[in-house]
């Protein structure tokens, strides 16, 4: 490694190394192929974790759930719970939280006069514009158009 290295022993040090990590990346997606049947039970345990998580007003004492929150409760780590989340259902942990978040907000904006700010600190958000960038993100439109829209 530290003597000179001709063309022809960098590109067989280069091939070794990728091939390797060819061999990490199989073996760590086949997990995901031959554990199906765990999985599919993650995933519903996560989505009632969330659900439990709104449930209880936790979000009002903590905030919005992070990843790990519910890698914790499922006794999985978070990025392999996304990684596990993503090859299932095509949507990461936090996907899954923000979806749930956008439905709840939805229902409230519709059933509520709450202003978006209640709604906001009602759902996690420390500070509404947070709450209002997403929920643009995830529907196409501000809580308030949306509201305007579907209330007329």
């Amino acid at each position: 490694m530290n003597e000179n290295i001709d063309k022809h022993s960098q590109e067989l040090l280069v091939s070794n190394i990728q091939l390797l990590m060819n061999y990490s990346k199989r073996f760590y997606e086949r997990q995901f192929i031959t554990r199906t049947n765990n999985s599919s039970g993650v995933v519903s345990r996560v989505e009632a974790e969330i659900i439990k998580y709104y449930n209880n007003k936790l979000q009002l004492e903590t905030g919005t759930p992070s990843p790990k929150y519910f890698a914790d409760k499922v006794n999985l780590s978070s990025n392999y719970l996304s990684d596990l989340l993503k090859k299932e259902t095509g949507k990461n942990t936090k996907e899954h939280v923000d979806d749930y978040i956008i439905d709840l907000a939805k229902t409230q904006l519709l059933n509520s006069e709450e202003t978006i700010s209640e709604i906001a600190f009602d759902l996690g958000f420390n500070y509404p514009h947070y709450f209002s960038r997403l929920f643009k993100k995830k529907t196409g439109e501000s809580p308030i158009a949306y509201r305007s829209k579907n209330l007329n």
